[in-house]
């Protein structure tokens, strides 16, 4: 039995070898990073940041392919499929990545199975926000209105992470309040500005309503204050401890892509996202550059997994 195991041993080391070499010359060619989005939102906006700045540290173009569709999903099935040799990357954001298997019975990819994580790019919390005229000007009024109410009160939502948030804080807080859906942040921001929705649930692009006053934000739903919002409680502290919805955006490859190009591409990304002029790009958009060392990545990754499809289905969210 020696002499398999020598030959085994002897494969594993002319692998390494030859991924450690890969490495050295890499990257060769273009490198594509696909979105799974239109271009002109969020997520393509990140990857139109970060793409030209990547290109200038790596010697070769990196450009951003949009394969829109099916909230996303389309374009990480079409990334999950490609040559695992870093030259296709994708940009995904949680709800495409973790949110999407409670969202839809079949799936084209397992994203714990078909993709290694780059890097993160930026943290996105959500803010929930009320009009002026809700008499509830903290979490603690809300939660005291919405027991002495129940089922009185509606909450706006945009997407499907927007709606699990709300679902979860009424679980939390022993609450009864209706959602209402909107196809996409936008226009429950208009709805909740008009007063049409006394409550919301959104991410920063709301941010300018509520410096203006035209809505007022009750609290974060991070671990810790927003940089933009530093007067703003986090949920924790607005009195509901263990609370945190936290999306963020990251770059994943293939699986099976060398250990050695993972690395290299974590390390350059890293060094873009550190960049003052692409953190005030990304604060622009109203998103955070202060991403997870990978390890940590990689362990939010999965617990979000073990967490938001499983409280998607409890909460019968499914895929608009």
């Amino acid at each position: 039995m020696r002499v398999p195991r020598v030959a085994g041993g002897l494969f594993f080391a002319l692998l390494c070898a030859s991924w450690a070499a890969a490495a050295q010359t890499y990257p060769a060619k273009p490198i594509k990073l696909v979105v799974g989005y239109p271009p002109g939102g969020g997520t393509d906006s990140l990857a139109r940041i970060v793409a030209p700045k990547l290109s200038e540290r790596l010697g070769q173009p990196v450009t951003v392919e949009n394969r829109p569709g099916a909230n996303a999903t389309i374009g990480v099935a079409y990334a999950a499929k490609a040559e695992a040799d870093g030259y296709t990357l994708l940009v995904g954001a949680s709800g495409e990545m973790v949110y999407a298997p409670g969202l839809y019975d079949r799936l084209a990819y397992d994203t714990a199975k078909d993709f290694i994580p780059v890097v993160q790019l930026s943290t996105n919390p959500l803010i929930f926000a009320a009009h002026p005229s809700l008499p509830a000007a903290s979490i603690g009024e809300l939660i005291a209105l919405a027991k002495a109410k129940p089922g009185a009160l509606f909450y706006g939502s945009g997407a499907a992470p927007f709606q699990a948030a709300g679902e979860l804080f009424k679980k939390q807080a022993g609450v009864s309040i209706v959602n209402v859906p909107y196809k996409g942040a936008a226009p429950s921001v208009t709805a909740a500005v008009a007063g049409e929705v006394p409550l919301l649930v959104v991410g920063l692009s709301a941010l300018p309503h509520v410096r203006s006053g035209k809505l007022r934000a009750l609290a974060v739903t991070s671990p810790k204050r927003f940089a933009l919002l530093p007067e703003v409680p986090t949920m924790a502290e607005a009195g509901l401890p263990g609370f945190e919805v936290t999306p963020w955006t990251g770059v994943f490859a293939p699986a099976g892509t060398p250990r050695a190009i993972i690395d290299k591409l974590n390390a350059e990304m890293t060094a873009v996202a550190a960049l003052e002029e692409v953190k005030e790009r990304f604060r622009a958009l109203g998103v955070s550059g202060e991403g997870l060392p990978l390890a940590e990545f990689n362990a939010l990754i999965k617990s979000d997994l073990g967490k938001w499809p499983k409280l998607l289905r409890e909460f019968n969210i499914r895929a608009q």
